[in-house]
């Protein structure tokens, strides 16, 4: 098996050279599907789906850029910030639109829906702060009379609700995907 990894870098190498570019082996590593690596913010792995005896290719999202989502929103969203509310849901919908459609294609719901109760906690722990506010002063002022909760909005500027974002997972091409090389063995 590793004969085999090792032949197909060099396969790979004698195809990125007529591009220009090379492979480095500091940053090169030979890894099981099943033990997964990060790319580009992904997390690639090969899984077992849930439910059945089939194994697929997951793309998931890493946890470094999940961790560094949440520290921009810790730092915009202080407790003892004195931006106005406007300016601060002005800046998280940026962040986390741009952050959101970069993820879209990876298995994310979850992870959608985790980030989007922590910006809320976040922004009613600096309301709170700011204001004085008791949970009961958060519950009269974002709840409708039949304890429906508003959005959190401020000069017609509404809190970017990133679990609403649809995650579309990337359609299965595998033979449809154009080859710029000839394999070293043609079957």
């Amino acid at each position: 098996m590793e004969a085999d990894t090792a032949a197909l870098c060099e396969e790979v190498a004698s195809v990125l050279e007529p591009l220009g570019l090379r492979l480095s082996a500091a940053k090169t590593r030979i890894v099981h599907m099943s033990d997964g690596f990060d790319f580009l913010g992904f997390r690639i792995q090969w899984k077992r789906k849930g439910g059945t005896n089939k194994w697929h290719v997951y793309t998931f999202i890493a946890d470094r850029p999940i961790r560094s989502l949440k520290a921009k929103i810790r730092a915009i969203t202080g407790r003892t910030s004195q931006q106005d509310l406007a300016t601060v849901l002005r800046r998280l919908t940026q962040i986390m639109r741009g952050w959101a459609n970069y993820f879209k294609h990876a298995v994310a719901k979850h992870v959608f829906d985790r980030l989007d109760a922590f910006v809320w906690w976040r922004l009613i722990r600096m309301l709170r702060e700011r204001h004085r506010w008791s949970w009961g002063d958060v519950r009269r002022r974002f709840t409708t009379p039949t304890g429906r909760w508003l959005p959190i909005a401020a000069d017609g500027i509404e809190l970017f609700r990133i679990a609403s974002v649809t995650v579309s997972r990337y359609r299965y091409r595998a033979s449809t995907i154009p080859k710029p090389w000839q394999p070293a063995n043609p079957v």
